[in-house]
């Protein structure tokens, strides 16, 4: 016969097994609540095809950005390089982390070295914003920033017949944040590791542009803070451009 005590531990047991079991299967009803992801595709080239185009701080800029997302848990980064930045190249994995976002996410594209009208400079030809657009166009996402570090980057808000792809972008929910106007050129010197641009940018995404504290870095949260500290490393010579169709308070970084 069993003892008193053994079926007492039995009925403990068997509540125990009963209640976790219950517990497990109620926390399988619930929603599954994702945080928004942030996808980065940082371009960076300093090291272009012969000798005279060849800059000083592009990589190193292209690298600091990967640098800084991967600090967040919630980003997914690609670095592309000098001679792995190709056109073909950067409008793949654009693509491809287009086709990932989802609505609420943040899709950032940041390139730094040689700017054209309309568009960037890659390692082997031109890479025009209508391209740009053509990738972005399709992702879901609400969110959708260029930040572009390049000599009179601010001529990207002008249309370029010679674009392969003739979609108009005015009317486009992508913010560009510019690091000069159409007739300036991008600072560096030759103490900093990062063009003023980038440097600035870098520590606004960081928090410093975080007006609020409420780690959510918006749009013209990181414009106040960047146009300001360029213009004042500058001595007034750069000043930084945001252009597009986008709100103010649109997230930029989520910590």
């Amino acid at each position: 016969m069993i003892s008193k005590t053994i079926t007492m531990m039995l009925i403990r047991n068997m509540y125990k097994m009963a209640k976790h079991t219950l517990l497990t299967l109620l926390l399988a009803l619930l929603p599954v609540v994702c945080q928004a992801k942030i996808y980065l595709l940082s371009v960076g080239i300093s090291d272009y095809p012969g000798k005279q185009n060849d800059l000083r701080l592009p990589h190193n800029d292209a690298a600091t950005m990967q640098w800084l997302y991967k600090q967040n848990s919630q980003a997914k980064v690609c670095l592309l390089m000098n001679d792995k930045a190709k056109v073909a190249t950067v409008k793949k994995a654009l693509q491809n982390m287009a086709a990932l976002a989802k609505e609420d996410d943040i899709v950032v594209m940041f390139f730094s070295g040689h700017g054209v009208k309309g568009g960037f400079v890659c390692y082997d030809g031109f890479l025009y914003y209508n391209d740009i657009y053509s990738a972005m166009g399709a992702c879901k996402s609400r969110n959708k920033m260029i930040f572009a570090d390049a000599c009179f980057s601010g001529a990207m808000r002008q249309e370029n017949s010679s674009s392969p792809n003739g979609s108009n972008h005015k009317d486009s929910n992508v913010m560009l944040f510019l690091s000069c106007r159409s007739n300036e050129k991008s600072i560096e010197t030759p103490k900093m590791t990062n063009g003023f641009f980038t440097y600035a940018l870098q520590h606004g995404l960081r928090g410093g542009a975080d007006t609020n504290k409420d780690r959510i870095i918006t749009a013209k949260e990181l414009f106040d803070y960047v146009s300001a500290k360029v213009k004042k490393e500058s001595n007034n010579r750069q000043h930084p451009v945001m252009w597009g169709k986008f709100s103010n308070n649109m997230p930029v970084m989520k910590w």
